[in-house]
């Protein structure tokens, strides 16, 4: 019996203990030391032998182009290309980072897609041989969407 009087009395406890909890949220998310900011697009590519001249040419030219044309658009913040100076065995020599303050929707996505064939004037298929002949010179090891947190 006194079991059963222990779970009745926690299951009636318990609803009001998560009520209780919900309305504490709000007050614990403004206690929070940090408030979400940008978004950082991050690739790492790991340069090959003999590679980096010709990959940072095209860093230089091609890919800074398409950034500024993002950024022209108010798609992009900014964008940055880091070198990894003492690179550890398995680890990318640049690392190439594109910021945002807000990701876009699925339209946007969309919308900003055509906007772009628009003014690139190349074919998805011509821009895909040309990412697969950069092969030679470099490998993309991945890539990670991170979140800056602005520290209150």
């Amino acid at each position: 019996m006194k079991h059963v009087l222990v779970r009745r009395a926690t299951a009636a406890v318990l609803p009001l203990a998560l009520i209780a909890s919900a309305f504490a949220m709000p007050a614990m998310a403004q206690e929070f030391p940090a408030d979400p900011g940008q978004f950082w697009d991050v690739t790492g590519i790991e340069l090959k032998d003999g590679g980096g001249f010709a990959y940072v040419k095209w860093l230089a030219a091609e890919w800074k182009k398409d950034q500024e044309f993002a950024k022209s658009k108010g798609w992009i913040t900014g964008y940055k290309v880091l070198s990894n100076l003492h690179a550890r065995d398995g680890e990318p020599d640049l690392y190439l980072v594109t910021m945002y303050d807000d990701m876009p929707n699925g339209a946007e996505s969309i919308q900003q897609r055509k906007e772009y064939f628009e003014w690139q004037s190349k074919s998805v298929a011509r821009l895909n041989e040309e990412s697969g002949n950069r092969l030679e010179i470099r490998r993309v090891m991945g890539t990670s969407m991170l979140q800056v947190l602005q520290l209150k």
